[in-house]
């Protein structure tokens, strides 16, 4: 029988961080190239450093109005280095050994293996892999209260910064709540722990923690900060040097903060700087969307989904649903329903999400899942369009 009362912890970090930072420049080459050609090819991996920004990784552009795909990617090359800039402009980055204006910033970017390129162009899976999607009832967006409001904190407190509002922060920080849960649902906030980069030498932690409370308030469920909340606000003390200046960046490696916190299963694969052909984002994200839809058609309160590919292969090897002994049908047949109700090919994916589109570096930040959709096509696979065709498919 699952646990009833206990208590669960995740962490989030802001747009910021050095991983982070690095993210978002994946996903907006990404999205340039997107915006170049639907069907671009991207897999583009960032490191940032001390005054360093280095891309690399493989890119490929289709043949267009008989120019090859090698002529095309030479017009594109010379507007990497000023995407990267301006979105390190866009986080906030103008420290002395980190400005957006002087950071060196080299391209390594070449063109896809060809034998990556042929399982694709043959419409199966880019690689082999596994991928997982939860939704559980405990939130309205269907996310774990955990990772939900440790995004909420910091995202919250990256808009008041950007709006003026909070100029004495900076860009980097982390939070990272401790939820106790009583009968299944979570009910008060056990620890708080925020980390922020501040640019004023002279604010203590006690003084960070009076600058952000009022916006944690704003974001955080009524009544489940109180009296016996424990805050760890700086910890350390001073956080004046932030960003990859104090830490090195990678693309990747944030990937249980990108998803559910710690609350489900994750397949291994990052998402940002990965176009759709890509399993590792593409069937993650569809996962998602159909565990979410089991839960918002009643089927379970809880749902954790698999999905399995092999490169070059179009269908996937298995589908795997835990409804944790909540649904009201059997996993089985929730299984065969989920198939029946999307193409999980990864075309069919691409096809159904609308995912060959730019709306990617908007992800890199704040978690991939329990976001709006967007009119533009952004987080299409939290959409709940699926609950009624799967209770008719059962």
């Amino acid at each position: 029988m699952t646990r009833q009362n206990y208590v669960f912890t995740s962490e989030s970090v802001s747009e910021g961080h050095p991983d982070k930072v690095c993210d978002r420049i994946s996903d907006a080459i990404l999205d340039y190239l997107l915006t170049e050609d639907p069907l671009a090819r991207v897999a583009c991996e960032t490191f940032a450093t001390t005054g360093l920004v280095v891309i690399g990784g493989e890119i490929g552009l289709p043949e267009r109005d008989g120019r090859p795909g090698s002529e095309r990617l030479k017009d594109v090359m010379g507007r990497i280095s000023q995407i990267a800039r301006d979105c390190i402009k866009d986080i906030g980055y103008e420290q002395d050994k980190f400005h957006w204006n002087t950071c060196h910033v080299l391209n390594f970017l070449h063109e896809q293996s060809v034998d990556i390129a042929q399982g694709v162009e043959r419409e199966g899976a880019g690689d082999q892999g596994i991928m997982f999607g939860y939704a559980v009832d405990e939130t309205p967006q269907l996310m774990p209260a955990p990772i939900l409001y440790s995004h909420a904190i910091l995202r919250r407190l990256a808009e008041a910064r950007k709006a003026g509002e909070l100029p004495m922060l900076g860009p980097d920080a982390k939070s990272q709540l401790t939820l106790r849960y009583a009968d299944g649902r979570p009910s008060e906030v056990m620890q708080l722990v925020v980390s922020h980069q501040h640019l004023d030498p002279s604010l203590t932690s006690e003084d960070v923690k009076a600058i952000i409370r009022p916006y944690i308030d704003e974001v955080v469920p009524e009544g489940w900060i109180n009296g016996g909340t424990e805050w760890h606000v700086n910890p350390t003390g001073k956080f004046l040097i932030g960003g990859p200046d104090g830490d090195a960046g990678l693309t990747g490696r944030k990937i249980i903060v990108d998803t559910y916190g710690g609350a489900a299963p994750h397949g291994g694969g990052a998402f940002s700087g990965k176009d759709p052909t890509k399993v590792d984002r593409s069937a993650a994200y569809a996962a998602r969307y159909l565990a979410k839809n089991v839960v918002a058609a009643g089927l379970a309160r809880k749902c954790t989904l698999q999905i399995s590919y092999a490169i070059g292969v179009a269908r996937p090897l298995s589908i795997y649903v835990d409804t944790h002994g909540t649904g009201a049908a059997p996993d089985a047949e929730i299984e065969k329903a989920v198939a029946k109700v999307m193409d999980l090919t990864p075309s069919g994916i691409r096809a159904h999400l609308e995912l060959n589109r730019p709306i990617y570096a908007r992800t890199a930040a704040y978690g991939h899942f329990g976001r709006e959709p967007e009119a533009d096509g952004g987080f299409s696979w939290e959409r709940i369009d699926l609950a009624e065709p799967l209770k008719k498919a059962l």
